[in-house]
């Protein structure tokens, strides 16, 4: 399962209502905040997430208004809370603003802690045992946009009554065979992991996405997402100025949803021109399990349970 927490969900400038591009999302012992807008530390404080353990941060593009907020935040990460070092991962257009934006906070050479800069390509660029996370290329205006797809890596059920018919104790034996080692009981049978074990089954997949101009190309890389998050930044009234900016109506966001087959679209970049209901009326005519995200919304995004 995948934790989503929505930190600023503007468009461009921020409103009374909501801040400037944000995100975290919680996995296991993972923090990764996604794009950091103007008054993303004050954000993070007011959501009660705070700073520890946020040592990855994701870009999508480099526009200021998802970036602005990282000369502040890094400084008072480094003064409050120790932490030694930072990767930032976005695409090679994104990172050279960052730089220069660093410089002009902290002075050349002189920020205060590590900060590993990564440059993406697409693909996979984050992996451990349990989840990876792709980079995928999009089109918004300007070079190296990339959204990125969260994946839960696929995991064989425990299964408690055959165990339990085995004489399988509880505790680290069956811990063992959960990690697919073969165990031995007092009696002297050998259990085996496909004794206990049911088929694997898909985990949750997020596809997040900031702005975007265009679709195309990307329906298979969401297809089936649990979640897919991504802006609507204008209505259909307005069309001609979403093609104009580089940016998406609701409904084209909702027609990608349904193209993609995914279960929950969450439209988030919101702009202060049209009140929230009908943005969301917009694309729930086309796609009913559609929500717009405010600041501090928190979302569960978890695999489908399997059919019996």
């Amino acid at each position: 399962m995948f934790e989503l927490i929505f930190l600023g969900t503007s468009a461009s400038a921020p409103t009374v209502q909501r801040g400037l591009s944000s995100a975290v999302v919680n996995f296991r012992n993972h923090r990764f905040m996604i794009d950091c807008g103007e008054g993303t530390q004050r954000q993070l404080l007011t959501s009660g997430l705070g700073f520890k353990r946020l040592d990855k941060i994701l870009l999508t593009h480099g526009h200021l208004d998802h970036i602005l907020g990282l000369g502040g935040m890094i400084s008072t990460m480094a003064r409050w809370e120790m932490m030694e070092r930072v990767a930032i991962y976005g695409g090679a257009f994104a990172l050279d603003r960052v730089r220069r934006l660093f410089e002009v906070v902290f002075g050349p050479g002189q920020a205060p802690m590590r900060i590993d800069f990564h440059v993406l390509q697409p693909g996979v660029f984050f992996e451990d045992e349990h989840m990876k996370i792709e980079a995928f290329p999009v089109e918004h205006r300007g070079p190296d946009c990339y959204g990125f797809l969260f994946s839960e890596k696929a995991k064989r059920p425990f299964l408690v009554e055959r165990a339990e018919a085995l004489g399988v104790p509880a505790g680290p034996e069956r811990r063992r065979l959960v990690n697919g080692e073969a165990i031995t009981l007092a009696d002297g049978r050998v259990i085996e992991p496909d004794q206990v074990l049911g088929p694997p089954r898909r985990g949750a997949r997020l596809a997040f996405i900031g702005d975007l101009a265009r679709t195309r190309g990307l329906t298979s890389i969401v297809r089936e997402a649990d979640a897919l998050v991504v802006e609507a930044t204008y209505m259909e009234s307005d069309r001609e100025l979403a093609r104009r900016f580089g940016h998406l109506t609701a409904a084209q966001a909702a027609q990608f949803a349904r193209r993609a087959n995914v279960r929950q679209l969450i439209l988030t970049h919101i702009s202060r021109r049209y009140y929230v209901r009908d943005l969301l009326q917009e694309a729930r005519d086309i796609f009913p399990n559609t929500v717009v995200a405010n600041d501090f919304d928190r979302f569960a995004i978890k695999a489908p349970k399997p059919e019996n």
